[in-house]
């Protein structure tokens, strides 16, 4: 009798061919949702440790990466979210002592969304064992090897970017 993961294998390998294109291209989806799940833990444990929302850490790691400071209306597109459920997400995040608002001097409509220093300093803290995962993981590779997975991942993102959230 196959088990489940067999069962998914054998119509995985249906959808994909039995080759080794369609084997390492399971291969890949494995470890894709492998390492999500882990860093999903972590995020989730952060979550929990600082009384906020998964999507509240998504909130913060948008106002962390941003390019230029982060506005209310670039999360709400950036999360995918309503304009009450951003408010919302922003009201715990400032509650919570991890972000605060920001008037613009030269207009006050603007308001800009900035990380709190001790709070940014806290989340590294909690975060380093991911990013000394990353440097144990990155021992195994030499700088070519890296720079492909860095193109793959970007490629990756770019075209996640533009599946529908309904999964269209």
């Amino acid at each position: 009798m196959a088990t489940a993961n067999q069962r998914g294998q054998d119509a995985h390998e249906r959808r994909t061919g039995p080759g080794p294109e369609g084997s390492d291209l399971h291969a890949l989806a494995v470890q894709l949702r492998r390492m999500n799940g882990e860093i999903n833990r972590v995020v989730h444990g952060f979550a929990g440790a600082h009384t906020l929302h998964a999507t509240d850490i998504q909130a913060l790691a948008a106002i962390l990466d941003a390019p230029e400071p982060m506005t209310p209306g670039r999360l709400r597109r950036h999360l995918g979210l309503t304009s009450g459920a951003v408010t919302a997400c922003v009201d715990r995040l400032e509650r919570a002592g991890h972000v605060r608002r920001v008037r613009e001097s030269a207009d006050r409509r603007v308001v800009h969304l900035h990380y709190v220093p001790e709070a940014r300093e806290a989340a590294r803290r909690y975060f380093r064992p991911l990013a000394e995962a990353a440097v144990a993981a990155r021992t195994h590779f030499d700088d070519g090897e890296l720079a492909v997975v860095a193109r793959f991942l970007a490629a990756l993102n770019e075209e996640l970017s533009h599946v529908a959230s309904d999964g269209r």
